[in-house]
């Protein structure tokens, strides 16, 4: 049944993994982090697999792992920023679960990714005010794929377990998926 997953989408850093760790735990479901998935699959972190495949190979093991997911049962899956707008993946995730759309500012996006170090290969050597531009624009160019979620809730507020508490909360009192 499609209500066994819950698939998150959202830009990077937007608090999908913050988020759906949280949400997993609080329905009592398995969280599947789509990232790590596709790094204990293809044998190597996603930035080697970038840099030996380009984003197309990392795209392409990354949607075989999201179709594998279509056999997990009571799972929560946070997916990459990029995982909707590749091929049919918005369109699998809609057929096989239920999307959620977890929404962050710009400002409050790149604020996360310059406190998380230089991990994430697309915004690599960026300056603040060059990583702002870039969400900005590169943001405005995937919402067509994650307006398509079923639901939409801000990330905003994920910087303390408080926050996140809240989130989630909020979340389950507005749409409380099936279990």
């Amino acid at each position: 049944m499609k209500e066994e997953r819950l698939y998150i989408v959202g830009y990077m850093a937007c608090g999908k993994t913050t988020f759906g760790r949280a949400l997993a735990q609080a329905l009592g479901r398995e969280f599947v982090d789509l990232d790590e998935l596709v790094e204990r699959q293809e044998g190597a972190p996603i930035p080697q697999i970038m840099a030996e495949r380009g984003e197309g190979g990392f795209r392409l093991a990354e949607s075989r792992a999201l179709k594998q997911t279509a056999a997990m049962k009571n799972v929560v899956v946070a997916c990459g920023g990029g995982t909707p707008c590749w091929r049919d993946n918005m369109e699998f995730m809609t057929l096989h679960g239920q999307t959620l759309w977890l929404v962050a500012s710009p400002g409050r996006i790149a604020e996360r990714i310059i406190a998380a170090g230089p991990t994430r290969p697309l915004v690599a050597g960026k300056s603040p005010e060059e990583l702002t531009d870039f969400v900005s624009s590169h943001l405005l160019s995937r919402q067509p794929f994650y307006c398509r979620a079923m639901w939409r809730l801000s990330g905003e507020h994920l910087e303390s377990q408080k926050e996140i508490d809240d989130t989630v909360r909020d979340f389950l009192q507005k749409f409380r998926p099936e279990k």
